[in-house]
């Protein structure tokens, strides 16, 4: 008897079960064998990927002067802010109520003006004259994100009031990476390399980390927003081990001077030569503080007024994901032309990009609606991009090597001043899109008029290659 049916005398069930279970064995190899070349495929193309994704890092010198490896480095920032940025959204905007959010985001992005306020005219001249200053300052920065993702991710989980000092926290200290990588770079530039492609790559190499890192990101949240926090706690503690692996020369600091926004007092036989930044430095920079205003801006106000007023049936997370994919895109093509273009007129690039921003921003709030939103997004993006990559050419052409550093850490923290400025403001604005957009537009129509009207003659003059 076999499973209540009688057995054929002639023996032929044997057989029959002989071959099924053989037949079953055959797939089962069959379907490992699948696996297993599928996981060789997918291991090649990793492998792959790395190899060409370092091979690109180390090209024309990147390799030996060790820039590669500050590029690596901006690759896991650009990739841990993406994961700090993806928990937060569904968290600081989208779970807290928008009067008390607003309110308690104010307060602590107002509170972060003193500081940079503060840090502006000391962080150059510090990282300067202190030895092992960038290194470890770089490393600080991302090491006390790794600390704060930890700790945001606890206050998430369970809802501590330690949430906003947590979150701004990470916002400060990411900012001040950004001023201790721009005073880095001109450290290790290889001599095959401009500084403003130098830079072009760096920025190319966090969009890749950012868009890399995002897809995980958006899974570990799946399983509650503190998992994507403490993806990008992971991704902060390897961050830091790269910083201090950076090469010794990001810290030398001989033959360096400090650079000084208004001339001063001489310099004494101990202390540094002083130079005044160069008349088209100042421009350049005074030019960018619009597009960084803007950013500033439309990312606190545009978070809440989607959240609050969605256009039509779209929910508040698509729709401001499309307006930041949109500035990401545009930010993208901006590093692509700035790696490619040949020739650039950085003083013209810097009017042409807050002409375009104020053209934006007023069709936005003349035909307020998701299109005009989306063109907005990458216009800021791209305005933004190509105007600091003009800025990073003038300093090269203008501003000699030796007080380089200075000068980028100086023009850095004057635009994340911008971008604190911009951020607040759109916090404090009414809910109100034409209302809001108008004003901005406003703003930029100003601030423009003045940098034009404060222009040295000599600046349309001293164009050159970027």
């Amino acid at each position: 008897m076999s499973d209540g049916h009688p057995t054929p005398p002639d023996g032929t069930e044997r057989p029959r079960r002989a071959a099924t279970g053989h037949g079953v064995r055959a797939a089962g190899r069959g379907v490992g064998r699948g696996f297993a070349g599928a996981g060789r495929v997918t291991g090649r193309a990793g492998r792959y990927t790395v190899q060409q994704a370092r091979r690109a890092t180390r090209a024309e010198g990147a390799g030996d002067s060790g820039l590669s490896r500050l590029i690596e480095l901006h690759a896991f920032n650009a990739a841990g802010d993406a994961a700090v940025a993806i928990s937060l959204a569904g968290t600081l905007f989208f779970q807290v109520p928008t009067g008390e959010a607003r309110g308690q985001v104010a307060l602590f992005l107002g509170l972060t003006m003193l500081p940079f306020a503060i840090v502006a005219p000391l962080i150059g001249p510090f990282l300067d004259r202190f030895s092992h200053g960038r290194r470890w300052a770089i490393g600080s920065t991302m090491a006390l994100r790794a600390f704060l993702c930890w700790a945001l991710a606890t206050a998430v989980a369970t809802d501590s009031e330690w949430l906003f000092p947590a979150a701004l926290g990470v916002l400060v200290a990411s900012k001040a990476y950004g001023v201790t990588r721009a005073a880095a770079v001109p450290r290790l530039l290889p001599p095959a390399l401009t500084l403003v492609k130098a830079n072009a790559r760096v920025s190319l190499a966090g969009v890749v980390g950012a868009a890399i890192s995002a897809p995980i990101a958006i899974l570990a949240s799946t399983a509650g927003p503190e998992w994507s926090l403490r993806y990008g706690f992971v991704l902060f503690v390897l961050a830091t081990v790269w910083a201090i692996r950076l090469p010794e020369r990001v810290d030398s600091s001989a033959g360096e001077e400090q650079l000084v926004l208004m001339p001063g007092p001489s310099a004494g036989p101990r202390t540094r030569s002083r130079r005044r930044m160069p008349a088209a430095v100042a421009f350049a920079l005074k030019a960018n503080c619009g597009p960084r205003w803007l950013t500033g801006f439309l990312t606190m106000f545009m978070a809440f007024l989607l959240r609050d007023h969605p256009i039509g049936d779209w929910s508040p997370e698509v729709l401001l994901g499309l307006v930041i994919g949109a500035a990401g895109l545009g930010n993208t093509l901006g590093i692509a032309l700035g790696s490619m273009l040949r020739r650039i007129d950085p003083a013209l690039t810097v009017v042409l990009a807050l002409v375009a921003d104020v053209a934006a921003v007023l069709v936005a709030a003349l035909f307020y609606g998701l299109l005009p939103l989306v063109l907005l997004g990458v216009t800021a993006g791209l305005a933004q991009s190509l105007a600091k990559l003009s800025l990073d050419s003038t300093i090269q052409r203008d501003v000699p090597e030796r007080v380089q550093a200075s000068a980028f850490a100086r023009s850095d923290t004057s635009l994340q001043l911008a971008w604190v400025t911009g951020g607040f403001i759109g916090i404090a604005m009414p809910l109100m899109p034409r209302l809001g957009l108008g004003i901005a537009c406003g703003v930029l129509v100003a601030w423009g008029t003045f940098v034009l009207l404060t222009r040295p003659a000599r600046v349309a003059t001293t164009t050159g290659r970027a």
